[in-house]
């Protein structure tokens, strides 16, 4: 069964108008909608801010911007998360399940702290700069040979907190790595 639709008539539509002139409804001038002064959202200074410290970080491309100072140690099988606090949580939980693809990867088992350091910076500039989403880092889970913690894995969980391009970074799937490897989220560009 089909319902008509009732198309309202000349003396209808005078009807109504007169209703809306007595309830003193005026015409608008304009078509437009005037939105006043825009409104303030509680993390947009946070945001800007961050902004502003990645672009300004982004000046000093050849220098790391890592620390090699003292780190807080991680135990081998800790699970390590960080995000931005702005982040979507479905973002990040997407990224915590492996749903996620990751586009590039760096091993740094091998190299020598110094090494490891250089290397992640490089790989997350290569990345930043040619547009990768997400990446995976393989830092190991090895105790160091003059430490009581894994030094790679405890650096590495330091120099990604402090990086202006990193939104989130989590432990892999067990399938990619387990607790020895990280998920990164890039920022992307022009973020």
């Amino acid at each position: 069964m089909t319902r008509r639709r009732h198309l309202p008539d000349d003396d209808d539509i005078s009807a109504f108008r007169q209703a809306l002139q007595a309830a003193g409804v005026r015409r608008i001038a304009t078509n437009q909608a005037d939105p006043g002064k825009p409104k303030r959202h509680p993390h947009h200074d946070a945001q800007q801010a961050r902004r502003q410290a990645a672009v300004e970080s982004s000046a000093l491309q050849t220098s790391g911007r890592t620390s090699d100072g003292r780190v807080e140690a991680v135990r081998p099988s800790e699970y390590l998360e960080f995000s931005v606090p702005d982040l979507p949580w479905r973002t990040f939980s997407q990224l915590k399940r492996g749903q996620t693809a990751w586009q590039a990867g760096l091993d740094l088992h091998g190299y020598t702290l110094e090494e490891a350091r250089s290397e992640l910076e490089s790989f997350l500039r290569d990345a930043a700069a040619q547009g990768l989403r997400c990446v995976l880092v393989v830092h190991g889970k090895a105790w160091g040979t003059t430490s009581d913690f894994p030094v790679l894995k405890s650096h590495t969980n330091a120099w990604l907190r402090e990086w202006p391009g990193v939104l989130a970074f989590c432990s892999a799937t067990d399938i990619d790595g387990g607790t020895g490897a990280v998920y990164i989220l890039l920022r992307k560009r022009g973020q």
